[in-house]
């Protein structure tokens, strides 16, 4: 069997595209893979890492403020269409997968118009241009939130949620009973400004207390926190880092997590069973973070704290909440309900089951 991938642009959409192909080679490891992005993206960095061959297409974005500008993005889009056919035909997919990303978009069109039968995988609560232009041409749609038929016809959703890192269940937790309660913040690989503000600015309140934090701040703003950092004495109880590579690890110390309402992270909180405060980022495309934190902050499996208010109210609400075992229980037991265990393999079956029919 022959499958072509495509999406991109972040990792919210190269990762759960990457954990689907490896699905794949698990259940069907004869299967020829091949992915397609846009040049010049994280994809065509991340993919080759993976061990997958991905051929780049010219595709852009659309530019909302200054639609004059859009005549070369169309000419860049026939060309990628055109190219992504060619592609088609020499390689000869049996299903194609989209995962959102201007390259998906360009991809599963083509492959649409040619008669291959197409997945879809929607990794937010509020569904994504692409896969809503899409969403006639899809065979199957994987979605992760309920209610999704607000966007896609109901006869073609499949819940199955979204992939998560796959070692991410292997952590270890081992801070001693009675030791000190430990607070994650995690702003994404890029960071997140207003999180790292709110910390920056209640350092010496939090140096003071009790915690275990480990604060990663990502690479834009690492410098000026490790500044912030030093300049507040090096507290030995706050870790300052632009990136953690044992992920499974910090994950199970905490006892309560920070961090952005992006689709991967809610998924790995909800597999996890962490409470979390989430604070949306108000940068993405139709709010979707905040329709990602509200599915959850409806069901008491989590704690919204808006961008805007973050300065005055984040540190103040981790402080309160983290001491208050009750509440943090309740959040253990609501968001583990919400998960979703298995869901590249999930995905992978449905891929399958298309390209035999």
């Amino acid at each position: 069997m022959r499958y072509l991938i495509s999406g991109g642009g972040t990792g919210g959409h190269i990762f759960p595209a990457i954990s689907i192909a490896n699905a794949l080679k698990e259940l069907d490891p004869e299967a020829e893979i091949l992915f397609v992005g846009a040049l010049g993206r994280m994809e065509m960095e991340r993919v080759p890492q993976a061990g997958y061959k991905i051929v780049g297409l010219p595709v852009r974005g659309f530019n909302r403020s200054k639609p004059w500008k859009n005549v070369s993005v169309l000419v860049d889009l026939a060309k990628s269409i055109r190219q992504v056919k060619k592609i088609i035909r020499e390689f000869r997919p049996d299903v194609g997968v989209g995962v959102g990303g201007y390259a998906s978009g360009a991809a599963m069109w083509a492959a649409a118009q040619m008669g291959i039968p197409i997945l879809l995988q929607e990794q937010n609560g509020f569904a994504g241009v692409t896969n809503k232009i899409l969403k006639d041409k899809a065979s199957k749609i994987c979605v992760a939130y309920e209610g999704m038929e607000k966007f896609f016809p109901a006869d073609k959703i499949i819940l199955t949620g979204n992939p998560v890192r796959q070692n991410l269940t292997e952590g270890r937790r081992n801070n001693a009973e009675g030791g000190p309660k430990n607070l994650l913040i995690i702003g994404g690989s890029l960071g997140a400004r207003t999180i790292n503000e709110a910390m920056t600015a209640a350092l010496p309140e939090i140096a003071k207390s009790k915690l275990h934090v480990v604060w990663q701040t990502g690479k834009t703003y690492y410098a000026q926190c490790k500044a912030a950092w030093e300049a507040a004495g090096s507290p030995a109880n706050i870790e300052c880092l632009d990136f953690l590579s044992d992920m499974p690890d910090r994950y199970a110390q905490a006892d309560l997590v920070i961090s952005r309402a992006g689709a991967s992270s809610i998924s790995e909180l909800c597999l996890l069973g962490k409470p979390a405060i989430l604070v949306p980022s108000p940068n993405v495309a139709e709010d979707h973070q905040t329709h990602n934190a509200m599915a959850l902050v409806n069901k008491e499996a989590a704690v919204l704290v808006r961008d805007a208010e973050a300065a005055d109210k984040l540190v103040s609400t981790a402080l309160d909440l983290i001491w208050d075992d009750k509440r943090l229980e309740t959040l253990h037991t609501n968001i583990l309900k919400l998960a979703q265990a298995d869901s590249a393999k999930r995905i992978a079956e449905e891929v399958i089951r298309l390209a035999k029919h």
